[in-house]
């Protein structure tokens, strides 16, 4: 594992990150959503399908992200965590009030899955919990994401978290693949330009 000095193992990093998303006020989060999900809808141009996390509280929320998509005639992929295996399954998505909260309390389309397939995703849209300008990112720390990702590596990755979730540096390991962007309130940041 990469490991600068004085940088917070994983854990730590995940619980100071989760602490500066809470304190973000419902209104913030939701003009900040806005602005984040407004970029990533200009990035999700020129594709057929797109795989898109359904949001929870206090993540970005992806509702009107999908709500674009699906009027641009986008199709609309969801992810439905599979604890057993530790995988992801895929779902298309036609209407987004099938969605109803599940494991880990995750919006998944509940008794309306519509199967697709990994071949079928030109650009996946992830969930972030951290994020450095390299591209490495924590999530949630059962690295559903991670395994989906090291299995389809060429599908291009955006990663969606508030801007104050960035750090200095993540220390990651070979099964983390880091993202070719990450969208904030503030910015498209473009990942690995700077290395």
């Amino acid at each position: 594992m990469i490991r600068h000095p004085s940088v917070p193992g994983k854990k730590a990093l995940r619980e100071e990150m989760k602490r500066r998303r809470f304190v973000l006020a419902e209104p913030e989060i939701r003009s900040k959503s806005e602005e984040i999900c407004t970029k990533a809808l200009s990035l999700a141009n020129g594709s057929d399908t797109v795989m898109v996390y359904a949001s929870k509280k206090p993540e970005v929320d992806t509702g009107s992200l999908i709500a674009g998509l699906i009027a641009r005639g986008i199709r609309v992929i969801v992810p439905i965590i599979e604890r057993e295996t530790t995988s992801l399954r895929l779902s298309y998505l036609d209407d987004p009030s099938v969605l109803t909260p599940s494991t880990f309390n995750v919006p998944e389309p509940v008794g309306n899955e519509l199967p697709a397939s990994p071949r079928d995703v030109q650009l996946v849209i992830i969930p972030i919990v951290a994020f450095d300008r390299r591209g490495d990112r924590l999530g949630y720390g059962a690295g559903y994401y991670d395994r989906f990702l090291s299995g389809n590596r060429d599908i291009p990755k955006i990663g969606l978290a508030f801007a104050c979730q960035e750090a200095g540096f993540i220390p990651s390991d070979e099964t983390d693949v880091r993202m070719d962007a990450i969208i904030t309130e503030d910015a498209i940041i473009w990942c690995g330009e700077s290395e």
